[in-house]
């Protein structure tokens, strides 16, 4: 039995090039397990999922200032998650449905919240839809909670709200 393994079990790297592929397919499965009935599947059924892979891949290999950031988690090699920060807020996390409850989402919040204050901030805000309950319930217990803020997202046939979350880091 070797000690260490050419790669760690799971992890957290900031995402390079080709990640786009594995985080667009990330972004769809959660939310097809997540906002299937606040998006409607008539929604995620008109996904363009190639113009959303090219996006994910520019925002990966050329984001658009200081403070951006894309970060992946890993299963050995596989990404099965991915966080996105952008200045003050962590605008996207999600994890494969398959690698929910693992730790993931965990590692990811951590890594980002360290990256946000690398870069200076001193809060972190993240935007929950309506109805996601375990996103709730998953920044809660890391510190978050509502600040009173709401948005209101025309999707195409429906409109969605969504709350801001935010805490001191």
């Amino acid at each position: 039995m070797a000690l260490f393994s050419e790669s760690a079990d799971v992890s957290v790297r900031p995402a390079v090039a080709g990640d786009d592929v594995a985080v667009t397919r990330a972004q769809i499965a959660a939310w097809r397990g997540a906002h299937d009935d606040a998006l409607g599947a008539e929604v995620l059924d008109r996904l363009d999922v190639a113009r959303m892979q090219e996006q994910w891949a520019a925002a990966i290999t050329a984001p658009p200032g200081p403070g951006f950031a894309v970060l992946v988690a890993c299963v050995r090699a596989d990404v099965v998650g991915f966080a996105a920060v952008t200045p003050g807020a962590v605008m996207s996390l999600e994890v494969l449905p398959e690698h929910q409850r693992a730790g993931h989402g965990s590692r990811l919040l951590t890594a980002a919240v360290d990256r946000l204050r690398q870069d200076g901030a001193d809060t972190v805000t993240a935007w929950v839809l309506d109805g996601d309950d375990a996103r709730e319930q998953f920044l809660s217990g890391a510190g978050l909670g509502p600040d009173g803020m709401e948005r209101t997202l025309t999707t195409g046939p429906r409109e969605v709200v969504e709350r801001r979350w935010s805490a001191s880091i």
